[in-house]
């Protein structure tokens, strides 16, 4: 039978397929819209598992919060190519991926991945996803650099159950994740540095002051020390809009002028590429 314009574009509307396999599958199933639906899924099946070995080292990071900002999420989802990577379906499918990881943790989205497969003919995997949440009341902001590239989840913490509604506190909030996102320091405080990473710093020291008397050693191990906290911690670091203060001073400030306690707890930041 012959199939007709409006039913293949009424396919590729419902499905997302290209012309020509839309047009062959009402061919298979006699211009029966359902039997071709399910003959460009299962041949999305096939198209996904031929692709699955692709290398897929593009992508982008997508994000979600609550609308109650008590939890957000960070998902990695990777593509083969940039320019997939900026496509709109594939933007879209990332944030709804996001969204129902951040309502439920264990959902399958297998299918929806291997039609997006099909869809887009690229590789695509969800490498990683991370939520967080304050440990009592607080929020959860979110900055996600142009081009999705790199994203940063943080969240803060408040002795005010009422602070996530806060427009203050929302925007200091904002201002810090831009802030990591362009400074990627190694952790919120410096008293969370990892042993290795200070015993690294403290060997390097050494090497430098080789050869000094031993109480100017002491001084400047203590010194480079010192200057590679305030470089790696987040409160310690000079905030970019504002160097003249720390992040910690920003925080403080924020946190006087509403009347309530503000601490930053923790902060997670996406690169693609990262998690390979």
């Amino acid at each position: 039978m012959s199939i007709n314009k409006d039913s293949v574009m009424a396919l590729r509307e419902k499905t997302g397929a290209g012309l020509i396999d839309c047009k062959r599958a009402l061919g298979e199933s006699n211009g029966d819209m359902e039997e071709a639906v399910s003959i460009l899924r299962k041949k999305g099946v096939a198209t996904a598992a031929k692709k699955s070995g692709r290398s897929a080292s593009e992508g982008m990071i997508a994000q979600a919060i609550s609308e109650d900002r008590s939890k957000g999420i960070l998902v990695e989802v990777n593509c083969e190519t940039d320019f997939v990577a900026k496509n709109d379906d594939f933007v879209v499918f990332s944030n709804e991926i996001a969204m129902e990881l951040l309502n439920n943790p264990s959902a399958d989205f297998e299918e929806k991945r291997t039609e997006q497969v099909a869809k887009i003919g690229e590789n695509i995997k969800i490498s990683r996803s991370e939520t967080l949440a304050p440990k009592t009341s607080g929020l959860v902001e979110s900055y996600v650099h142009t081009g999705a590239k790199v994203a940063v989840l943080l969240s803060v913490g408040s002795d005010s159950s009422e602070v996530h509604s806060n427009e203050l506190v929302v925007s200091m909030a904002k201002d810090i994740c831009m802030h990591i996102a362009a400074t990627s320091p190694v952790c919120v405080s410096r008293d969370e540095v990892p042993s290795e990473l200070v015993d690294k710093e403290k060997e390097i020291a050494q090497a430098q002051a080789e050869g000094k008397p031993p109480q100017a050693v002491e001084k400047i191990i203590s010194g480079k020390l010192e200057k590679y906290f305030a470089g790696v911690s987040l409160l310690e670091q000079p905030f970019v809009k504002n160097p003249d203060q720390s992040i910690q001073q920003f925080v403080d400030e924020v946190g006087k002028e509403i009347g309530s306690q503000l601490k930053v707890e923790k902060f997670l930041r996406f690169q693609v590429g990262d998690s390979s």
